[in-house]
């Protein structure tokens, strides 16, 4: 059947039969601590980057927009996941609020986020090892490989074991975050923050030392303390009661990370210096070591508990790439093959193939700074259209039944959409070459779209029928 240009192929009851999840496998406590980890490891390292493009008032400028930026959204994400409660999540909401094509391009841009991150994320593991000083193990290559393996592993394994082994590591990382508060309150100086020298760019001081441009420039770096909170929603399918647990998950995990995110950009820097800080690849023991005069205990204890808070990142958004591409493949946008799910209800091709890209792009780079960059823009397209999405379905279907209410309605995403336009023209002041490499594969993307996989989707796939059914006021079969 065919609905303006869009052409649907009909699917028998096995093909959703092999591309089943296991559901009630979280409560909204584990999708809280899903949250968190998806994006601990920005507190744990990649942010601190930002001090060398903005100083510590550039990052704190970007900390508190980009702050404010996913608290609004994260309220309009908790409305539609309570509304449309499917494995798309971003892909689903956007397909009932722009059709298939907004609905597909949300969903790359989502999963360019998730697959590239997980690399991003593995350079920064293998700091922290290095630092370790482990049997010589470096930066590199291998490190990637056995992470990848491992945790891809687990996550074949079963989807409820995966969500508490992350809860317990996320766990972990937490205890690594109040030990480093506890260390480093002591030795907070504020001149620390302000050690960086003014360059003499306009707007240029102490407070601002790469002027109003460094502002722009630290943005990206704001996104990641941040990032990936936005993938809680992926869950849905595989929750107890998503109307009630996915909007109590998304906002308590965003209320901790915010807290968390705060007191790193004030005491690590403050206490070893934001010049120090911005290039280093394990900033957390790095600012114990310094603010003690050399190597503790307290410092090689954060060392090995900050490897817990990476991987808990590492291992959540492993989860969340599988499960945009199971998503995406389900429905027919890419191809099908990528959606088949295991006897134990795990969509292992979604889990393998971008495992597999990701492990490559960090072995031949081994450069996190330009990985972050590269999520940061797939993010970044997200965000608009996922704020857009909610303000179209706000006016559009003022009566669609929703679980949860956005507070300030379309005002609060209104504000959010605003933020993440600027936050996406920023990406390419920051790195011309990763935004424009990222763009031209969300292009590509967008070009299959137009020329295939639009001729080929499924209409009985979950976000699917839930758009059709708006339109027709039917169930399709």
């Amino acid at each position: 059947m065919a609905r303006r240009n869009i052409d649907y192929t009909a699917v028998d009851d096995k093909y959703l039969r092999q591309r089943s999840l296991k559901s009630g496998a979280a409560g909204w406590v584990l999708l809280a601590g899903l949250g968190v980890a998806y994006v601990i490891s920005g507190d744990f390292s990649g942010w601190n980057l930002g001090l060398a493009e903005g100083g510590w008032g550039g990052l704190l400028i970007a900390f508190i927009l980009m702050g404010i930026m996913y608290t609004c959204m994260v309220f309009g994400l908790a409305e539609m996941s309570s509304t449309l409660p499917t494995a798309g999540a971003g892909y689903g909401f956007a397909r009932r609020a722009l059709g298939p094509l907004g609905g597909f391009a949300t969903g790359m841009a989502v999963l360019i986020e998730y697959a590239v991150a997980p690399a991003a994320i593995a350079t920064f593991i293998g700091g922290y090892i290095e630092a370790l000083g482990l049997f010589g193990i470096t930066n590199s290559w291998p490190v990637y490989l056995v992470t990848y393996v491992i945790f891809i592993g687990i996550h074949l394994y079963g989807v409820g074991e995966a969500l508490k082994l992350i809860f317990g590591i996320t766990i972990v990382a937490v205890i690594a975050l109040v030990a480093t508060v506890v260390g480093l309150v002591p030795h907070f100086e504020p001149a620390n923050l302000f050690d960086i020298v003014p360059d003499g760019s306009v707007g240029s001081s102490a407070f601002l030392p790469y002027g109003f441009s460094g502002v722009l420039a630290a943005l990206v770096f704001g996104i990641w303390f941040f990032l990936a909170i936005e993938g809680v929603p992926l869950a849905a399918e595989e929750s107890n009661d998503p109307k009630r647990d996915m909007p109590r998950g998304i906002i308590v995990a965003m209320l901790l990370l915010l807290v968390f995110g705060s007191l790193m950009l004030v005491l690590v820097p403050g206490a070893a210096g934001s010049e120090a800080m911005g290039s280093s690849d394990s900033p957390l023991p790095e600012a114990l070591r310094a603010a003690a005069g050399g190597s503790s205990v307290l410092a090689d204890f954060v060392n090995y508990a900050g490897l817990a808070g990476l991987v808990a990142s590492f291992f959540s958004i492993v989860y969340a790439y599988s499960r945009q591409l199971f998503a995406l493949s389900r429905a027919g946008y890419l191809p099908r093959f990528l959606s088949l799910t295991s006897k134990r209800h795990t969509p292992w091709v979604a889990l393998l193939v971008p495992g597999t890209i990701g492990f490559l792009l960090a072995a031949l780079t081994g450069n996190g700074g330009l990985l972050i960059n590269i999520a940061v823009f797939g993010a970044t397209v997200s965000y608009v259209l996922l704020n857009l999405s909610h303000i179209l379905l706000r006016v559009r279907e003022p009566g669609l039944e929703r679980g949860y209410r956005t507070p300030g309605g379309v005002v609060t995403t209104g504000i959010a959409l605003v933020l993440a336009v600027i936050a996406l023209v920023a990406t390419f002041f920051v790195d011309i070459l990763a935004a424009s490499i990222t763009a031209a594969v969300f292009l590509a993307a967008l070009a299959y779209f137009w020329f295939y996989s639009r001729h080929h989707l499924v209409a009985s796939a979950p976000e699917e029928e839930f758009a059709l059914l708006e339109k027709e006021g039917s169930t399709l079969t």
